[in-house]
């Protein structure tokens, strides 16, 4: 069971919302779409799904053209960020509704309704109502509900987002574990780096319509292929300087180190990129560089510390550990490890990883 896109595209009013893309989904597969609001996520759902036409290229299931054929007849289920459980009906009868619609016997539905509700841990819930829900609940119902028709296509766009911190990270444990015992084509829209770790299985990475890049979680983001599918792959965005190479030095904005793994490359100029995570308020290794900057502002999120920095023309985003007392305005001087530093060509394409995602 597969589902592919062979050079899909789609247009509205002469704009382009989605470029010509191919991408093949296997089956028992989970496939993040990773990007930000408008990157095209939802409308390459809604092709996927068949709520819209493509303007040009190929849908194919299990190698049949499913192109033209209406939504209510593939094996498709969506759910929304915006959950709908029907509230006059108990849970229940809500995740019943789409086998009764479909006309499946009586014996059918009640074995069906019971083992996802069992998978769904909402057995005890049955005879409840949704609003005598909590939202996880809630959602896990709607979720029930897209499940019992046996869709071989799942498609999931920002489930968790109006939920909050507790009930997100619930659900995000429990999705894989569903995704396993369902073996469905699962695709999961997200605005988040970290939703797209903690889900694993498969990350397509979307900027302005396009997909940058595809293939196993980890590896998309531990070697992006281009600086667009790091800037999307990052959270905060990744952070971008100057470089220059010339022999066994890199200069990064000024300062000079040795740098394990780049010395085949070409001398030239290059940008060179690294996360927010990577930078330092301290010396943390020997090969260190220290950069001197300028303290714009801090956000405190509890046990970490977002910094934001200028260093020359340059404005970065650093995640240090700790609650830390800092001025605006101040100089300040940030840390990092050449090793968590990427280099990328004057047309944005990957020249060389970083060597401690070489060694991961």
């Amino acid at each position: 069971m597969t589902l592919e896109l062979q050079g899909v595209s789609r247009l509205v009013g002469g704009r382009v919302h989605i470029h010509p893309t191919s991408l093949t989904l296997q089956k028992g597969t989970m496939n993040v779409l990773l990007g930000p609001t408008l990157a095209g996520k939802t409308s390459l759902m809604r092709l996927m799904a068949g709520l819209d036409q493509p303007s040009a290229g190929r849908i194919l299931w299990d190698g049949q053209d499913v192109t033209g054929q209406r939504v209510q007849d593939r094996g498709v289920a969506m759910v929304y960020q915006q959950f709908i459980n029907y509230p006059g009906l108990t849970v229940y009868e809500n995740i019943a509704s789409p086998l009764r619609i479909l006309g499946r016997p009586a014996d059918e539905i009640d074995r069906q309704v019971r083992e996802t509700a069992e998978m769904m841990r909402l057995t005890p819930m049955l005879t409840r109502k949704p609003l005598e829900l909590s939202g996880g609940q809630q959602q896990r119902c709607a979720l029930a509900r897209a499940l019992v028709k046996g869709a071989g296509l799942v498609l999931l766009d920002e489930p968790l987002a109006n939920l909050d911190y507790k009930l997100r990270e619930e659900l995000r444990v429990e999705i894989p574990r569903i995704f396993e015992a369902s073996g469905a084509i699962f695709v999961y829209a997200t605005t988040e780096p970290e939703e797209a770790l903690l889900l694993g299985g498969n990350t397509a990475t979307l900027w302005e319509g396009r997909v940058t890049q595809f293939g196993p979680t980890t590896e998309v983001y531990r070697q992006p292929q281009d600086a667009t599918t790091a800037r999307v792959f990052s959270d905060p965005p990744m952070n971008f300087v100057t470089a220059q190479k010339q022999g066994g030095q890199v200069t990064l904005g000024g300062s000079s180190a040795p740098i394990a793994g780049f010395s085949d490359l070409p001398d030239g100029s290059y940008q060179a990129g690294f996360r927010a995570n990577h930078l330092h308020l301290a010396k943390h290794s020997d090969a260190a560089i220290p950069f001197d900057c300028t303290l714009s502002v801090t956000e405190i999120t509890g046990s970490e510390t977002f910094i934001h920095v200028h260093h020359d023309a340059d404005r970065w985003v650093g995640l240090v550990e700790g609650v830390h007392d800092l001025t605006p305005g101040q100089p300040l001087t940030v840390w990092l490890d050449p090793a968590h530093v990427y280099l990328f060509d004057d047309a944005g394409r990957l020249a060389a990883p970083a060597s401690y995602a070489m060694a991961a």
